[in-house]
C-alpha cells in the first residue's frame, strides 16, 4: 500500500509494473467463499519465502493485516462475511519477549544518567536539559517514549511538595509524514491495548515531580499545552532524543558499561522502572495499572532484577531460610 500523499501520483513504471503483477497474480477476492481457498491462505501465512514454517508471532502479525483487509473487502460487499473467521488454526504458544536483566539500570545508575544529560547539547547544554524530565519519565512514571511526548500540562498534578500523578490519555508514535492523514511525522492515538478515550492514571513520585516543575519553569509547553517539544515547539523526533541519549551513556556510564547493552534504549528506562516498582515490593496488579500492562503479561516480561541488587536479593532469601550468608561473616 502507498502512502497516502502518494496515491493520487503519476506511478513510476516500476510501481506501475509491480501493480500489474500483483494484479494478474492474485486470486479474486470472492474465491475465499470457498473453504479449501481459506486453508491455503492460512496455510501460506505461516510459512516463509523458503516454504519453511514462520514464527508464531510472524503468523499472528501477519494474519491480523489480512484479517483487516478481508474486513475492508466485507464493508465493501465483495465479501459476505470474513473467511478468517471461519477457519481457526491449532497454533503453538505465543513467543514471550522478556526483557533481558542487562538493560536494566539500578536507582543509582538512573539518577547518574538523568544528571548527565544536563552536560549534553551545545555551548548552553539546553538540548540535553529541555529531555532531563522526558526520560525522568519514562523511568520513575515507566510510561512509553510516545506516552511521553502525547503528555500536556492539564494532564499533570504537580504539587509543592509528595507525590503528584499524571493522566495519559494519547501516544504520538513516531510513524512518518508519509503515512499519517494529517501529514505530521507522530501520529496521534490512544494509549496501547486500550479503548479509544480511555485515560491511566499514573502517581509519580517527588524526584520526578521536581524534574517536571523546573522543566515547565525553564522551557515552558509548546503551544498545545505538551510538556516535550524541539525547540521550534514540534514533537521530539526519536532520532533526536536517542542521539541524547547515547552522549548522556558515555558520559555517565564506565567504559566497560558503554560499550554492555545496559539501558541501551531510551526504552530500557520502562524496564528499569517496572522493575524497581516489582523489587520495591507494590503487588503485581498495581503495577500492571501503572505500567499499562495485564498481570500476566507484566510478571513474564517484567519481572526482572535490577542492575546491582543481585546481592540484596541473595541476602532476602537467606533471611527467609534463616540462614546468614557466609559473605557477611
Amino acid at each position: 500500500m502507498l502512502p497516502v500523499p502518494r496515491r493520487e501520483r503519476e506511478r513510476p513504471e516500476e510501481i506501475a509494473a509491480a501493480v500489474r503483477w500483483i494484479e494478474k497474480t492474485s486470486l479474486p477476492v470472492v474465491e475465499l467463499q470457498e473453504i479449501t481457498r481459506v486453508h491455503e491462505l492460512i496455510d501460506a501465512l505461516g510459512r516463509k519465502l523458503d516454504g519453511k514454517p514462520a514464527a508464531t508471532q510472524t503468523y499472528r502479525r501477519r494474519r491480523a493485516v489480512v484479517f483487516n483487509a478481508l474486513e475492508y473487502a466485507v464493508e465493501l460487499e465483495h465479501l459476505p462475511s470474513n473467511p478468517l473467521s471461519r477457519v481457526r488454526r491449532k497454533r503453538g504458544k505465543r513467543a514471550v519477549q522478556e526483557v533481558d536483566r542487562r538493560v536494566v539500570v539500578n536507582p543509582r545508575q538512573a539518577r547518574e544518567l538523568l544528571t548527565a544529560l544536563t552536560y549534553v547539547g551545545g555551548y548552553d547544554r539546553a538540548s540535553g536539559r529541555r529531555l532531563r524530565a522526558f526520560f525522568g519519565r519514562l523511568y520513575y512514571a515507566a510510561v512509553r517514549p510516545g506516552e511521553a511526548l502525547g503528555l500536556r500540562r492539564s494532564d499533570c498534578t504537580l504539587p509543592a511538595s509528595g507525590w503528584g500523578r499524571i493522566e495519559l490519555a494519547e501516544t504520538r508514535p513516531t510513524v512518518g509524514k508519509a503515512w499519517t492523514d494529517s501529514g505530521e511525522a507522530h501520529d496521534r492515538r490512544g494509549l496501547k491495548q486500550r479503548a479509544h478515550g480511555e485515560v491511566r492514571i499514573v502517581p509519580i513520585p517527588p524526584p520526578l515531580v521536581s524534574l517536571l516543575r523546573e522543566h515547565l519553569k525553564e522551557f515552558g509547553t509548546a503551544k498545545d499545552g505538551r510538556l516535550f517539544s524541539s525547540e521550534r515547539g514540534n514533537v521530539i523526533a526519536a532520532s533526536s532524543y536517542s542521539r541524547a541519549w547515547k552522549q548522556a551513556r558515555e558520559l555517565a556510564l564506565v567504559p566497560d558499561q558503554v560499550s554492555s547493552v545496559l539501558a541501551f534504549r531510551p526504552y530500557d528506562l520502562r524496564h528499569a522502572g517496572v522493575s524497581q516498582w516489582l523489587n520495591s515490593g507494590v503487588p503485581a496488579p498495581e503495577v500492571a495499572a501503572r505500567a499499562g500492562h495485564s498481570v500476566d503479561v507484566l510478571l513474564k516480561i517484567y519481572a526482572k532484577c535490577i542492575d546491582g541488587q543481585e546481592q540484596e536479593m541473595n541476602d532476602r532469601i537467606m533471611q527467609g531460610l534463616g540462614e546468614e550468608d557466609d559473605a557477611t561473616d
